[in-house]
């Protein structure tokens, strides 16, 4: 295994996610913000994920104390430039990513391997942002990543084999379950969970039942843990929304297209669990 220092790229709630489990693996693991402030909010998330992880016996004080000593911050894209993998895991936003790729890549050594934990956009297009794109792939993780058993490893036409190989073992490594996915927009899980989320949506805008009871339905009859319309606040309404455009505009079929209750519950700002209402009300009134 030569994957032995890990790079994240954005220490959001999808970053911490993954720097916490590089870190947990044995790795030595560099995150970068592009502010302090930013920075402390993320290694702060990562410190407390290990300490519930501790508080439910998943995780001993040693092991813990040891994996922080092995994680550290940086706001210099500079501080990824020994990394043997780095991640990128920044705002879904094609333009800042090529941008992010593009100085990262003046910087990493030439044996460094690129990924992209983007869950809808195309890696052929980021990794063309780079001298590299052989040693580019998506690794799309799945919220919440210290749980998520899943990661997608996404290639593309230019995807060397030993890469892939290597991110494959390095993905086992950590304790995830790596599936091999071609460069489509969506991959595999998103491209057949959004067309579901839509329907249920439609499904509620046409009357078919009441939001609880598409919920319970599926729930109860197909053993889903949860409800579409649920996991849609769970999610993000906006989030969803935003994916699904890129899938339209991508293969221009009816099934990805966002309905117009979904497009202006985003517009009143109704994006679920984050903005304290969506399908259900989170406020507590």
């Amino acid at each position: 295994m030569s994957i032995q220092k890990v790079g994240v790229i954005g220490c959001g709630l999808m970053g911490s996610g993954i720097a916490e489990v590089a870190a947990r693996s044995g790795r030595e693991t560099v995150v970068r913000e592009v502010s302090q402030e930013l920075l402390d909010q993320g290694l702060a998330r990562i410190a407390g994920s290990f300490g519930k992880a501790v508080d439910r016996g998943k995780l001993s004080a040693e092991d813990r104390d040891a994996a922080l000593a092995r994680l550290e911050g940086t706001t210099e894209i500079s501080g990824l430039g020994d990394c043997d993998l780095v991640v990128e895991a920044i705002v879904e936003n094609l333009e800042e990513k090529c941008r992010t790729f593009a100085a990262l890549d003046e910087v990493a050594k030439e044996s460094a391997i690129f990924a992209s934990n983007t869950s809808s956009l195309t890696i052929t297009e980021l990794a063309m942002a780079t001298r590299r794109p052989e040693r580019f792939v998506g690794l799309h993780y799945f919220n919440p990543v210290p749980v998520m058993k899943l990661v997608e490893v996404v290639r593309t036409l230019a995807t060397a084999e030993d890469v892939l190989a290597e991110v494959h073992e390095y993905v086992r490594s950590t304790g995830k379950e790596p599936v091999s996915c071609g460069d489509n927009s969506g991959f595999i899980v998103n491209r057949l969970l959004v067309p579901y989320l839509l329907d249920a949506i439609r499904a509620y805008e046409g009357g078919v039942g009441s939001v609880e009871d598409i919920d319970k339905a599926m729930q109860l009859g197909c053993g889903h843990p949860m409800g579409p319309l649920t996991l849609l606040d769970f999610v993000g309404l906006d989030t969803t929304y935003y994916i699904a455009n890129i899938m339209f505009e991508e293969y221009r079929e009816a099934r990805f297209a966002p309905p117009p209750l979904l497009k202006r519950m985003v517009l009143a700002g109704r994006y679920g669990r984050k903005s304290g209402r969506g399908f259900y009300d989170y406020g507590g009134k």
